[in-house]
C-alpha cells in the first residue's frame, strides 16, 4: 500500500515515526481462505506511532546477507476498517491502549546491498 505525501512524518529528533492513511482501499473477505470467497471493498485508515528508545540493537545474519543497527523503540497503533455494503466499521481502542511485544528503529541493509554497506550503517 503506498503512502501518501505527507503520510510519513519524522519528529524534529527523528526519534519518531508516524504513518498515517486515510480511505485506504482493502477488501472484506469473511470466508477467506475459501476458494470461492466473495470480497467486498471496504476502506482502512491507521495511525502508527514508532517511538525510538536510548537502547542500541544490532541484528546480523551473514549467511541470510542481513543486517540491521538501530534502536529498541515502542509502536502504537489505531484503525478504523469500514465496509460501507454492509455499514460495518470497527475500531481498535484509541492509540493510548495500544501496546507492543517488539519494535526497531533504524537501518537495513540485504541481498546484493549486504556487501557494498559494509562498516557502520
Amino acid at each position: 500500500m503506498p503512502v501518501p505525501s505527507g503520510g510519513l512524518t519524522f519528529s524534529s529528533d527523528d526519534k519518531t515515526a508516524t504513518v498515517q492513511v486515510s480511505n485506504a482501499p482493502i477488501i472484506d473477505q469473511p470466508r477467506w481462505p475459501a476458494m470461492d470467497a466473495e470480497s467486498t471493498p471496504a476502506f482502512l485508515d491507521f495511525k502508527l506511532v514508532f517511538k525510538a528508545t536510548d537502547e542500541p540493537v544490532e541484528y546480523e545474519n551473514a549467511a541470510q546477507q542481513y543486517r540491521f543497527e538501530g534502536f529498541k523503540a515502542s509502536a502504537q497503533l489505531e484503525a478504523t476498517i469500514r465496509v460501507p455494503s454492509i455499514d460495518f466499521t470497527f475500531k481498535t481502542d484509541p492509540m493510548e491502549a495500544s501496546m507492543c511485544d517488539f519494535a526497531v528503529m533504524g537501518d537495513e541493509v540485504n541481498g546484493k546491498y549486504y556487501e557494498a554497506a559494509k562498516g557502520p550503517l
